[in-house]
């Protein structure tokens, strides 16, 4: 019998809902954060409609809307599983780095408007006033990004190594 084979199937589902409560309560939407965290929780990081329907408990309907989301976002990918017509959807390799950077890249497509803001608003007005802030921001975490996703390669590399 297999690792995988004594996990108590409850406990995965409590601790699925457990820590995707914590996505739905930083604005994602309940149903992806449920097939986010139970993508996360499978050992092979990859699962089917009809699996992630039968691990939550829901319809494929349910689950459809869900990856359509999490593909937009850029947290999970869509790959037709060999062999047959079915879906097969998958976490990210470097899921966390890949975010990051994406998100990065968002807000690097912001600062052309917000410079914009700044201007329109007048930089001594205080609705001026924070929306050049907000640009500082943007601008500091576009500049110190790299410099911390290099770091957390050095750091899992050095945890990681055999």
């Amino acid at each position: 019998m297999t690792q995988v084979d004594e996990r108590d199937d409850q406990a995965v589902l409590r601790f699925i809902e457990r820590f995707s409560s914590v996505f739905t309560e930083s604005g994602m939407p309940r149903m992806p954060a449920r097939v986010f965290v139970a993508l996360l929780a499978t050992d092979s990081g990859e699962m089917t409609a009809a699996e992630l329907a039968d691990v939550l408990r829901v319809s494929p309907a349910a689950i459809s809307g869900a990856v359509r989301y999490l593909t937009q976002i850029g947290l999970v990918s869509r790959e037709r599983e060999t062999g047959t017509r079915r879906d097969l959807y998958r976490v990210l390799d470097d899921l966390w780095y890949e975010a990051l950077f994406r998100r990065d890249e968002m807000l690097r497509r912001m600062t052309g408007p917000l410079k914009e803001g700044v201007s329109a608003l007048g930089v001594e007005t205080p609705a001026g006033k924070r929306i050049a802030e907000t640009l500082m921001f943007f601008e500091f975490f576009h500049a110190e990004l790299p410099k911390m996703l290099k770091r957390w390669r050095e750091y899992r590399d050095e945890r990681l190594a055999p």
